[in-house]
């Protein structure tokens, strides 16, 4: 379950999306709890939800509980760093930062016109 990174984490790392984890800080882009942030407290797998620790709301039996929000709801704000998951930024920016000048051509590129043939 990935989600997008903010606006000047793609500048820092050249990646648009990463798999969210447990200790990353997120903010909600869309639904009943835009614009609120908060730290990944678990990612559901099964039900592909993430559980967010500021937003929760009262159960029947008074008790609270977090609220299941989709990853493609949520913007990655803060990442919490480890020696493979540095690894993944470096390998998946190496690749987009090569594919910028991919099918572009300038004019020291192309070869010189023909002579005429006699």
């Amino acid at each position: 379950m990935s989600a997008s990174l903010s606006s000047d984490l793609k500048n820092k790392y050249n990646v648009r999306s990463v798999p969210v984890r447990k200790d990353d800080e997120v903010m909600v882009v869309r639904g009943t709890f835009k614009g609120r942030e908060g730290k990944v407290a678990q990612v559901y797998r099964r039900n592909w939800v993430n559980h967010v620790e500021c937003i929760t709301r009262e159960n029947v039996n008074r008790a609270t509980v977090n609220v299941g929000i989709d990853a493609l709801k949520v913007v990655t704000t803060k990442l919490k760093l480890d020696n493979d998951r540095k690894a993944l930024l470096d390998r998946k920016g190496k690749g987009r930062s090569a594919e910028k000048g991919k099918g572009k051509f300038v004019n020291e590129d192309m070869a010189p016109p023909l002579q005429e043939v006699d």
